[in-house]
């Protein structure tokens, strides 16, 4: 049996090993077209088991299952002995229809052979009949070569004497058209330059084009001399129109020699007229220059535009002639006399020059530029720009150190108009509107120097927007940054004190606790106004918008200043400036916002929670939050109505801050006492004088029967917090907007952690393993230290809480790897935060007695004497005073004050 397993088990590993070709694959689902899974080529036998019996149920009709199979399997055996039936005579036959091919090839490679030596034949056949006419044509090519040669050879000769008498007459209309021909024919004999007659021909003709050169140059110049006028032999208009054209047929350099003497001679008075010794060659008096040869050209184009070629461009290359003097000249002539040039005559000079220049763009294309000056002077072909120009960018640094010193001037009197910075009334004053002043200038500055240069100047300009930014900053911005004011010694008078004990005699202890607070006002730290906040705000809002703007100035000056120097521009320091003053700004608002929040949570210090008889509304320190909150957080929101996001980023920053903060208080509480808490009258403040002690029970469990009310006024509270806190970004708004998920997650964690150590306070410490378990469970990522807090917060004894400390470091290693594997299953914090409070509902000890009807005089005679004794005390602790006339610690209450108390 073993061995027909393995040698089945062999054939199937033989099978799988088959792997066929991508062709051949593809070969077979076009003749074997089928949906079957069993013919697909990624046929997989357990996915196919699977997908027919998916569950137990499906194993029911396994046996039509197996019917079908049994039934498909013999039926493929009878299309393979079929086709193996078939295949018997193929191979016969194939033998067959291969000998036919072969003779069929024989046969047409012999038709093949025989086509091939016909037509070997009848190309000899064309060859014989065409040999004559081939003949004939070379012999017809041959003999109109030898007539055009000859035809030009007489051209040549009979030109030649022609054109020596046409150039001593001056007869420039009558050899330009025989010149030209004659420079094309004895281009064509030069081929036969080593025959004697033709070299002497050629020789001629280079005489000739001499001679023609030689005359015209000589008769331009005398036509054009100061004597002129007087000279008998002077040509006329005519005769020197048809000598340019003469002129342009010869070599190009007597054209460009003829036009080089020609502008000299018009330009010869320009350069006299404005020698540099002369008064009005100086820069203030730049413009005459142009206006010199607007005029000159004015006169020679009326006089003299028609003798020259259109092609000679001649206006141009005076134009261009004396742009490059000009050049020359202002150069030597600012070199030597630097020292009076100021930015105003220096900005005229260059006004006047780049209107010229514009002029001449207009007026001519361009086509002489790159002949006439040099590859450093022109960079850019067809265009004038900074052809004279370029002469003043050396001393571009006259106009950078002035607006060096107007940007200074600037920014100072931008500093003492902010001496006076008063903030709008509107609720959203918008931006410092000398901010957008000082851009604007910028901006002038930066389509200034454009127009000068965009290279060096530019950078250099650079240089000086990144020193007056940081200035502006310092001296602006930071400047007028309010400084933390003292509180205003206001007496807390005994009326004001005594409304808030006699407001609500059912929660008097929140009351006496207010009362505290205003005797600890005059150790308050210094706070911000209303107006310092606002103030605050708008500079906040100013550096963003200073911010944002640099940003763009710098992406512009990177796009308008030369390529060579775009890497060296950088503004990322001068924006990491403004990015510190709006992070110093938020840092203020929530420092401001966090010391009206620590007199409150120093109230929460004094109130003796140990102590508390009744679980009523929140606590008097939470309403003072919410006060402070509702007081500050709204003016920062209006007056950050354009700067959301950094409105959103002091809303982290402020509950990053304060609720640590929370929590170290809450660490700092004694909120559990040992026995019961039903004395009332003198007895309670007694009890809560004395509970800083711990009793034991018989047990020798501490707390375990004790006042747990005050923790559940605190959890209470914290409930309250959170809320207040989830909904800070819109507390004060008509507009409720939901806020980030990101503060949402900060506010939810930290609040829930100082949730949970209110519960593990509540929980009894014996037995001690199950209180670790507990505790692990609610603070999986707490530490030994704040296992010492949470047990003093319990009173423990310190010899208990060293065998409970023990105990917390001994589970701690396999509790943290099951942590963790929670903290994966989790999905957020919030459902550990949903669920505390029900957790301590369930945990909380309702007291059994109740205050009686009776004693409800007694018990508000007793609150009045406690708090006429707070307010002489000036600070001293003041205790709960007996029973609530409400049920204490009830699961009920407590689950309704929570769902129901909303934030005022």
């Amino acid at each position: 049996m073993n061995l027909v397993e393995e040698e089945s088990e062999s054939k199937r590993d033989h099978i799988n090993d088959i792997v066929l070709s991508e062709d051949v694959q593809r070969a077979i689902e076009q003749v074997l077209q089928s949906s079957d899974p069993l013919d697909q080529p990624d046929f997989n036998p357990t996915d196919y088991i699977n997908q027919l019996f998916p569950n137990e149920q499906s194993l029911s009709n396994i046996d039509e299952v197996i019917s079908k199979m049994e039934y498909d399997i013999s039926l493929i055996d009878d299309n393979i002995r079929s086709v193996v039936r078939g295949q018997v005579n193929t191979g016969e036959n194939g033998r067959v229809a291969l000998k036919e091919a072969q003779q069929s090839l024989t046969q047409l490679f012999s038709l093949i052979t025989d086509i091939k030596s016909r037509a070997e034949k009848t190309e000899d056949m064309v060859k014989e009949i065409t040999r004559d006419i081939k003949q004939l044509d070379s012999a017809k090519n041959n003999l109109t070569y030898a007539i055009t040669t000859l035809n030009h050879l007489h051209m040549l000769v009979g030109g030649v004497e022609n054109l020596k008498q046409l150039s001593e007459r001056r007869q420039y209309g009558e050899v330009l058209n025989p010149l030209q021909a004659i420079i094309e024919v004895n281009q064509h004999f030069q081929q036969y330059s080593e025959i004697s007659q033709i070299q002497t021909l050629s020789a001629q003709v280079q005489q000739i084009q001499s001679e023609l050169a030689t005359q015209i140059t000589d008769d331009f110049k005398n036509f054009f001399s100061p004597t002129a006028h007087s000279n008998t032999n002077r040509m006329t208009i005519t005769q020197l129109k048809d000598a340019c054209l003469v002129a342009s047929v010869l070599d190009k350099l007597v054209k460009k020699n003829i036009l080089k003497w020609f502008i000299n001679l018009q330009l010869q008075e320009y350069i006299q007229l404005f020698h540099e010794n002369q008064d009005i060659a100086w820069l203030d008096k730049i413009d005459k220059r142009y206006a010199w040869v607007k005029r000159h050209l004015l006169d020679f184009e009326e006089k003299y535009g028609t003798v020259f070629p259109a092609d000679w461009e001649v206006s141009e290359r005076i134009t261009v002639q004396f742009c490059t003097i000009t050049r020359e000249e202002l150069s030597k002539i600012m070199a030597r006399r630097r020292q009076e040039i100021d930015v105003k005559l220096l900005l005229f000079a260059i006004q006047k020059t780049s209107n010229f220049e514009q002029l001449l763009d207009k007026r001519f294309n361009g086509t002489t530029l790159v002949e006439a000056t040099s590859e450093e002077v022109r960079k850019e072909r067809d265009s004038f720009s900074n052809l004279i120009g370029s002469c003043f960018k050396p001393y571009l640094d006259i106009y950078t150190d002035s607006i060096s010193r107007d940007l200074t001037a600037l920014v100072e009197q931008f500093a003492q108009q902010n001496q006076q910075m008063v903030v709008p009334k509107e609720i959203n004053p918008g931006i410092i509107p000398n901010c957008a002043d000082l851009f604007v200038f910028y901006k002038k500055c930066m389509v200034q120097c454009m127009q000068l240069s965009n290279e060096k100047p530019m950078y250099d300009l650079v240089l000086i927007f990144k020193k007056h930014l940081r200035d502006y900053a310092s001296k602006v911005l930071e400047a007028r940054i309010p400084k933390p004011q003292p509180p205003n010694s206001t007496s807390s008078t005994i009326s004001s004190s005594m409304s808030l004990l006699t407001k609500d005699f059912q929660n008097l202890s929140t009351a006496a606790g207010q009362v505290i607070h205003n005797f600890l006002k005059e150790g308050e730290t210094p706070r911000f106004s209303a107006e310092d906040t606002r103030k605050i705000c708008y500079i906040l809002a100013t550096a963003e918008y200073c911010l944002e703007t640099v940003q763009q100035l710098e992406d512009k000056l990177k796009e308008k200043i030369d390529k060579n120097y775009i890497t060296k521009v950088d503004l990322a320091d001068e924006k990491d400036v403004y990015h510190r003053i709006i992070s110093n700004c938020i840092q203020l608002l929530v420092h401001d916002l966090d010391a009206a929040c620590e007199q409150s949570l120093l109230l929460m210090t004094k109130i003796a929670w140990h102590s508390i008889s009744n679980v009523g509304d929140q606590s008097g320190f939470v309403n003072q939050i919410i006060t402070n909150l509702k007081q500050t957080v709204p003016v920062i929101r209006d007056n950050l109505a354009n700067s959301r996001k950094y409105y959103t980023q002091f809303c982290h920053k402020f509950v990053n801050s304060f609720i640590p903060k929370y929590i170290n208080t809450l660490y700092r509480l004694r909120p559990t006492s040992t026995g019961s808490s039903s004395a009332s009258g003198s007895a309670a403040l007694v009890a809560s004088a004395s509970s800083s002690s711990i009793s034991e029970s018989a047990g020798g469990s501490s707390a375990a029967s004790g006042n747990i009310l005050g923790c559940e006024q605190l959890l209470l509270d914290t409930h309250s917090l959170k809320t207040v806190l989830m909904d800070l970004p819109s507390i004060g708004s008509q507009v409720q907007r939901k806020p980030p998920a990101s503060y949402t997650k900060v506010v939810v964690k930290g609040m829930a952690k100082a949730e949970m150590i209110i519960k593990v306070v509540m929980q009894p410490v014996h037995p001690a393993s199950l209180y670790i378990e507990q505790y692990l469970k609610l603070l999986p990522e707490s530490s030994v230290v704040e296992f010492h807090k949470i047990l003093e917060m319990k009173n423990v004894r310190k010899v208990e809480q060293q065998q409970l400390v023990e105990a917390y470091k001994r589970a701690c290693p396999a509790q943290q790897q099951q942590q963790q594997q929670q903290q994966q299953q989790q999905g957020s914090n919030s459902s550990a935060t949903s669920a505390s409070g029900e957790h301590v509902g369930n945990s909380s000890q309702a007291p059994e007695s109740a205050p009686t009807a009776t004693s409800t005089g007694n018990h508000q005679s007793q609150q009045m004497a406690a708090a006429a004794a707070a307010i002489s005390g000036a600070g001293s602790s003041i205790m709960a005073l007996g029973d609530s006339l409400m049920d204490k610690g009830r699961i009920k209450k407590i689950e309704n004050l929570i769902k129901n108390r909303l934030p005022n």
